[in-house]
């Protein structure tokens, strides 16, 4: 089964529609699915009209958070998840719902995370504003120099976990906020888990809430946090140097 999760804070002006869509879109592909919508606390009408749409779908469930941002909220949502495939997925649904097929493409492969990717000659960006496209390639290329090598899109707000690497990975997640994308393959990568990137029609929209400059300092500075943490061990698979930190001197 598929398990979509939808992070959604104060997402009253369009949860409802995305609601329809990734309903519809889920249906006509023919695979059994549920969408877990993980609402952060939302002061609007978000957890409301999330309910209601619960109420006359079963397939859908609403966690109900505090606002602690987006990265706690999906890892709420997808340690909740029941799906043998876990897709986390953007409440303004800027990439169209018909683009989920192509992370169960025979051609990736077995894998355990698949990235939805702007980048590369088979994706389309749609709509986005030269000057965004610029900074995000300059914050992406500052992201591969510091800890992700070779990983084109790291903030792409699509992306596929098997149960297996939600169940490796997110316990160890920390980031609450717009980095824990970071994190996230950051973990992987020490668990040396296979991580494929697929390439998506992405559409820009305008009421994003990620702020280039400001947003895209403070990630910089949190993947230096996370790098920090990962060489003290903090990620470790095996859990060894963590508790070999814990052990008192003598």
């Amino acid at each position: 089964m598929l398990s979509v999760v939808v992070p959604a804070y104060n997402e009253a002006g369009r949860l409802g529609e995305s609601l329809v869509a990734l309903r519809d879109g889920l249906t006509a592909q023919s695979r059994p699915w549920e969408i877990v919508v993980a609402n952060d606390g939302s002061a609007d009408e978000t957890a409301a009209i999330a309910d209601a749409f619960a109420a006359t779908e079963p397939r859908v469930r609403v966690l109900h958070l505090p606002h602690r941002g987006k990265g706690s909220a999906v890892k709420a949502g997808l340690l909740a998840a029941r799906g043998t495939h876990c897709f986390m997925c953007d409440a303004d649904l800027s990439m169209p719902v018909s683009g989920i097929a192509a992370f169960f493409e025979p051609a990736l492969g077995q894998y355990d995370v698949a990235i939805g990717t702007r980048e590369g000659m088979a994706a389309r960006r749609i709509g986005e504003p030269y000057l965004r496209h610029v900074m995000g390639r300059w914050f992406n290329a500052v992201v591969q120099w510091l800890a992700l090598s070779g990983v084109n899109d790291s903030q792409c707000g699509f992306k596929m976990f098997t149960r297996s690497a939600v169940e490796k990975i997110f316990p160890l997640v920390t980031v609450d906020g717009w980095a824990f994308d970071l994190e996230v393959l950051v973990i992987a990568r020490m668990h040396g888990l296979r991580v494929v990137e697929v390439p998506i029609e992405w559409h820009y929209r305008s009421l994003s809430r990620v702020r280039l400059l400001r947003d895209g300092a403070a990630m910089i500075l949190e993947l230096l946090r996370i790098r920090a943490r990962a060489r003290r061990g903090a990620y470790d698979p095996s859990g060894r140097r963590r508790a070999a930190s814990r052990r008192p001197r003598t």
